[in-house]
């Protein structure tokens, strides 16, 4: 096996020390049955990135995380590079000026879905009639809105055919993050609509037990915001393909911050993957690169390996820069930078030289951040097949200083 096992946590690619820390804590806490790290894996709150805790009853609102069902949507489109390289550049303004990036819109369309008559929504009229009204007010205005951090739309150039790929990433928006910081409230005693305190970094797992009325409610919420997160995916989709006046002939949509319920060995188990893609025998998944790297289409193997991840794998190449030792810090007042590792004209080059359109973006989503791809694929190479290697050539991101307090 290509994974090994450290204090019980299976762990593939090379341990990272903060990492590996919050993983035995997860192990420690609550009816765990395995902790795993994933090969992007590296510190998040409370539960690591990259890292799947499988709970017999039990699910974590701190694990799933703020941005309820993050995740990526790719299609494939009938274009091929060919065709589309001469309008690029006005392709990737267009995309710039009709995707809402950031916390707000670019204009006032209001998007209406089906989802908003949903029944679960009765969970938070259970909670209070404010609490209901606030949240479906700001979940309608910020429907198919992609954010900010770590969020883009990318086109793609698949290699070999030269096909043309549509890929996003982003999840439920200010939805689901308030959503997650109201479930933590209750969980703590606290009003719902509370100011929570601060986290901290290495603080133990919030766990509910699912079958308690708290944990059921958070369930069925968390299920709404992952709804919430396709919807959204597929509206921004839908507007990069009518940009681009073509169709797509495959589709690829995934989550990897979510919870599922799934049966492993004979019994039905919580599997919380924070930053980790499933990857079931046959099951087909995105995982991007950096803006300066390959990006690529996989498919879960039926191997022992695979197995024994708990059908998981990477969800990204994983960080191994911080943004603060990126970018330097911000003075929101002033909206000036100091310091940081990473300079504008240095990602900027990097980002030319590997032929990328680039619209927005800050330099702590700069290549100099993130691992090399291949190297996390190279470490599951005996739970997941690659189908399909795309290459950027169009990446569009909320602008370096945009404030988004939902962004990861």
């Amino acid at each position: 096996m290509a994974y090994t096992t450290i204090d019980g946590v299976r762990v593939w690619g090379k341990p990272d020390d903060g990492a590996l820390v919050q993983a035995r804590m997860c192990a420690e806490n609550g009816n765990v049955v395995q902790t795993l790290l994933m090969a992007d894996h590296h510190k998040g709150y409370s539960q690591p990135i990259g890292g799947v805790v499988v709970y017999d009853g039990q699910i974590s609102p701190s694990g799933v995380g703020y941005d309820i069902g993050c995740g990526n949507k790719a299609v494939r489109t009938r274009l091929t590079m060919a065709e589309l390289r001469p309008r690029l550049s006005g392709i990737m303004d267009e995309i710039a000026r009709r995707i809402s990036f950031g916390v707000g819109r670019v204009n006032n369309e209001r998007v209406d879905h089906e989802l908003f008559d949903d029944p679960d929504w009765d969970v938070f009229k259970a909670v209070g009639r404010v609490e209901h009204d606030k949240l479906k007010a700001l979940a309608q205005s910020q429907l198919g809105t992609v954010g900010s951090g770590n969020h883009f739309v990318d086109l793609l150039e698949e290699a070999g055919d030269g096909r043309v790929w549509i890929a996003n990433h982003f999840g439920s928006r200010g939805f689901g993050h308030k959503t997650a910081s109201g479930f933590l409230n209750l969980a703590a005693g606290r009003d719902f609509l509370a100011n929570a305190p601060g986290e901290k970094m290495d603080q133990p797992p919030v766990l509910l037990d699912l079958s308690s009325e708290l944990g059921d409610m958070y369930y069925r919420a968390m299920k709404l915001a992952g709804r919430y997160a396709y919807a959204g995916r597929e509206y921004v989709i839908r507007q990069v393909l009518a940009i681009l006046g073509t169709e797509a002939d495959l589709e690829v949509h995934n989550h990897h911050n979510y919870a599922w319920k799934e049966t492993h060995n004979g019994k039905e188990v919580v599997i919380v993957r924070k930053g980790a893609t499933p990857s079931a025998p046959g099951q087909v998944g995105f995982i991007g690169g950096s803006m300066g790297d390959i990006s690529v289409i996989v498919k879960g193997k039926d191997s022992a390996e695979n197995k024994d991840a708990y059908y998981s794998t990477v969800h990204g190449a994983g960080r191994i820069m911080s943004r603060t030792q990126a970018a330097g810090r911000m003075n929101w007042k002033t909206r000036t930078r100091s310091g940081g590792q990473i300079s504008t004209a240095q990602m900027l080059g990097a980002v030319r030289d590997f032929g990328v359109e680039l619209r927005g973006a800050g330099t702590d989503e700069s290549p100099f951040v993130y691992r090399k791809l291949q190297e996390v694929l190279d470490a599951h190479s005996g739970t997941i097949e690659v189908m399909h290697v795309l290459k950027p050539v169009g990446v569009c991101m909320a602008g370096a200083n945009e404030f988004d307090p939902y962004k990861d």
